[in-house]
């Protein structure tokens, strides 16, 4: 997706050599708690995704296995439960025919060329919870960014990926990492919502496993910013965001850390 569609002139740093994003999004499945459709999460594809073509990046989309992936339902700002009905960036999205099909159309993970991107965006949604322990292409992908020194981003549950992200010599990437992801507490929020709502048996949780508990043990130093509150960090090339409404500081910091 190389056309730039916004008119906004941002001067980017060299309009003839744009950066270049491979952003990855999970392949559908189904939850092995609850039993639900999952996938990936709209606004943690389309919020960075936003900042980047207003910047000139070109932006291809990919998944563990390729083709056609299907969002969480709740983060569609259609959806009858209206959870996301004010998030009028991804409803552009969604009716813009040539980005829309972005995501019927995906690449696999393995046919991400490291020479020919400057950055590799992963985002969440409840699907990488499921998807991701088997996506060994993307686990390899993803290192390779990292020790390629170039700038190597996860949010929310995509950030997952980082209790399977192992470099060379067997060292989980993320320990002595300052990271963030969706935290403890949201989990909480997330499972008291869902009892609450009647849609899920009290005591039962959406996530098999949380991602602060497990990426700590692997040696990585959790923060957060507060409860439902857009937050990311940068650590040398590694990015991470808490949770979906963090797209936006994701973006701004994978801008900031290419040069602009």
């Amino acid at each position: 997706m190389g056309e730039k569609l916004g008119h906004e002139d941002v001067n980017p740093v060299d309009p003839h050599q744009p950066k270049r994003i491979a952003t990855v999004i999970s392949n559908a499945a189904t939850s092995s708690s609850t039993g639900w459709p999952v996938g990936f999460w709209w606004s943690e594809l389309t919020h960075t995704f936003h900042l980047f073509v207003e910047r000139g990046y070109e932006i291809e989309v990919f998944s563990p296995n390729g083709g056609r992936c299907e969002a969480d339902p709740m983060s569609d700002p259609r959806d009858e439960s209206r959870w996301s009905a004010g998030d009028l960036i991804s409803m552009g999205f969604i009716h813009t025919p040539e980005y829309a099909r972005l995501v019927e159309e995906t690449r696999p993970a393995r046919e991400i060329e490291l020479d020919r991107f400057d950055a590799i965006v992963v985002a969440g949604g409840q699907g990488p919870m499921f998807t991701f322990e088997q996506a060994r292409d993307l686990h390899e992908k993803f290192v390779a960014f990292y020790e390629a020194g170039k700038v190597t981003a996860a949010l929310c549950h995509g950030t997952a990926l980082l209790r399977y992200a192992k470099l060379k010599d067997g060292t989980p990437l993320v320990r002595g990492k300052i990271f963030t992801g969706f935290s403890n507490m949201e989990e909480d929020d997330a499972d008291a919502k869902t009892w609450e709502m009647g849609a899920l048996p009290r005591g039962e949780h959406i996530m098999p496993w949380r991602i602060e508990d497990e990426v700590k043990k692997l040696g990585g130093i959790f923060t957060q910013g507060g409860l439902w509150r857009g937050y990311a960090v940068r650590d040398g090339n590694l990015i991470t965001g808490q949770q979906q409404f963090s797209g936006r500081e994701v973006g701004r910091l994978v801008v900031e850390a290419l040069g602009g």
